[in-house]
């Protein structure tokens, strides 16, 4: 995965609890202190939709 282009979430805040996330055909989403602990994979179209929806908030 060292290719895999992972960025800060513009959605993290500015007190350590970040999230990085890789997006292409599958969103990517790791915690960022605690890389060694894997990521979650979801389809694009649901990670989307996922944001989609938290633009409200």
């Amino acid at each position: 995965m060292s290719d895999t282009a992972w960025h800060k979430s513009s959605y993290s805040d500015t007190g350590g609890h970040c999230v990085e996330v890789a997006e292409g055909a599958q969103a990517l989403v790791r915690d960022t202190e605690h890389r060694e602990h894997g990521h979650l994979v979801f389809p694009a179209q649901e990670w989307q939709a996922f944001l989609a929806g938290i633009e409200d908030f």
